[in-house]
């Protein structure tokens, strides 16, 4: 499973679903892109603070991930990378349900939510289809 999240992590780098580093983090967080902001297991306090500040403001969750630093620089190709802010909501609900996996105490309510935030998400987004189709084509009615 730990070796899985890691894989999703790498790809969703691949994918541009994620912003690493303090400054792209917060970015992202203030600009309200992020969906989900992730530390890594030996962060310093600092690197906390500042995740708990981004994510104050924003109703985001910090999640703490049972990876290093290194494990984490590791997986996404770039040192030293100690905060990450998911940019997906469907990413951050695969990420946490495979956490919940590893520890089911620790990542339970955050994957719920996750999972919350991106059923939201992706009904909005067939709503938003449907509103175009129906644009285009018209929406038959019938009168009784």
């Amino acid at each position: 499973m730990r070796e899985k999240a890691l894989h999703l992590l790498g790809l969703m780098r691949r994918a541009n679903a994620i912003a690493v580093g303090e400054t792209n983090t917060g970015a992202a967080a203030r600009s309200g892109k992020a969906k989900l902001l992730l530390l890594a297991a030996d962060a310093s306090d600092n690197a906390r603070k500042r995740a708990e500040g981004f994510a104050a403001g924003k109703g985001l969750q910090v999640v703490t991930l049972p990876f290093t630093k290194e494990e984490l620089s590791a997986s996404l190709g770039l040192p030293g990378c100690s905060m990450v802010a998911l940019l997906d909501s469907g990413f951050a609900a695969a990420l946490m349900k495979l956490l919940r996996g590893l520890d089911p105490e620790r990542y339970g309510e955050a994957a719920r939510e996750a999972e919350r935030l991106d059923s939201r998400s992706r009904r909005r987004r067939e709503e938003a289809a449907a509103h175009e189709r129906n644009k285009r084509i018209g929406k038959r009615r019938n009168n009784v």
